[in-house]
């Protein structure tokens, strides 16, 4: 199994709120990874985000191994979401200049050909295979709520106004609705755990022919990084990718 992740504040922002970390010990097939996106204002966003990032891979690192099954994951990932989010949310109670903050996240596990995603939030994860890209995320965002309702169509939502408005992030209430998704990770197949400052710019179906064109992940990641930075990059943009 190979990863490899990239981050970078964009063409605009002074700073990067983006954070992630991974645990992909050397020789064993199994790997944790966390993106986090924060908001909260110009030092909050990037507390919450690496306060998120750090107390999930915490939980998550430590529970993982080679016997767990795709319901062990599930907990782990459950487990590792609601502590971040109760360390997010203590955190700005009792700290005024962090008052209000949050963070999207997305993590994944991975044993062997099982893997399963977390989703809080607008960060998302897609799989790629040679043929085909499947978004395994869903937004929570009142975009996608419009979406869902049959108030817009997905081709409006791509540009619409509200686009960035999130309806669930971690740390901003005293618990969290975290999204769990089970994804069969066969061998030569991709995935993708990206910040929206990736998924506005660059779709799936362009995702899909970039990691085509390249064969190791380092080289995608930084491929998709240099097409969000021709496109303007006007928020943070972060990549992470696991291959089997």
């Amino acid at each position: 199994m190979k990863c490899f992740g990239i981050t970078h504040r964009g063409a605009v922002r002074q700073e990067n709120q983006d954070m992630f970390r991974v645990f992909a010990p050397e020789g064993r097939e199994i790997l944790a990874a966390v993106l986090c996106d924060g908001m909260g204002g110009e030092k909050a966003g990037s507390t919450a985000s690496t306060i998120a990032a750090d107390t999930f891979m915490s939980h998550a690192a430590n529970s993982l191994d080679e016997r767990s099954k795709p319901a062990d994951m599930h907990m782990i990932l459950t487990e590792a979401a609601n502590y971040a989010n109760i360390k997010v949310y203590d955190r700005a109670f009792s700290d005024f200049s962090c008052m209000g903050m949050g963070s999207t996240l997305v993590g994944l596990l991975v044993n062997g050909k099982k893997a399963c995603v977390v989703n809080v939030g607008d960060s998302r994860a897609y799989l790629l295979t040679k043929r085909s890209v499947e978004q395994i995320t869903r937004d929570h965002s009142l975009v996608e709520d419009m979406v869902s309702r049959g108030k817009i169509t997905r081709a409006e939502a791509q540009n619409h106004p509200k686009k960035n408005i999130i309806t669930r992030a971690v740390g901003v209430e005293a618990s969290v609705t975290s999204d769990l998704f089970d994804v069969r990770f066969t061998p030569g197949s991709r995935i993708i755990l990206c910040s929206d400052g990736l998924s506005n710019l660059v779709s799936g179906e362009e995702m899909l022919i970039v990691s085509n064109n390249h064969a190791d992940v380092q080289e995608v990641c930084e491929a998709l990084l240099e097409l969000a930075l021709k496109r303007g990059a006007p928020d943070n943009v972060t990549a992470f990718i696991a291959e089997r």
